[in-house]
């Protein structure tokens, strides 16, 4: 049950930018920073409030074969919080949680960045 559980709460993110608001794009760009980081993606689910306007935010999560990503966006405030959480049950998959949560921080272009750690179990 030993685990790394990293969140990020992004301020100052644009939001204009097509992954605040496009459930599909975030989905493709979540994986591809999954992939890219070396945990194993198994599952996804993006969920868009509202109406395709710019304004309306996603939910998502991508279950890792690892744990899990779950990514909140707000384009009305320009913000997002992030949810990395990995056990370390069958070999110590922190360091690459670590780059995955950088990847998405640098994914937001964010203004401010504020980074919480826990560790579980």
């Amino acid at each position: 049950m030993k685990g790394l559980h990293l969140t990020a709460d992004l301020r100052g993110c644009d939001p204009a930018a097509g992954r605040m608001f496009d459930p599909e794009l975030l989905s493709r760009l979540c994986r591809d920073a999954v992939a890219r980081s070396g945990l194993t993606g198994v599952a996804e689910l993006m969920h868009r409030f509202g109406p395709v306007d710019g304004q309306s935010g996603v939910t998502g999560v991508v279950l890792l074969a690892e744990s899990h990503l779950a990514v909140h966006t707000w384009p009305e405030l320009g913000a997002v919080t992030l949810d990395v959480y990995v056990c370390n049950y069958g070999g110590d998959n922190s360091e690459k949680a670590r780059t995955l949560l950088e990847a998405l921080i640098d994914l937001f272009e964010p203004a401010e960045v504020s980074r919480q750690q826990l560790l579980r179990g």
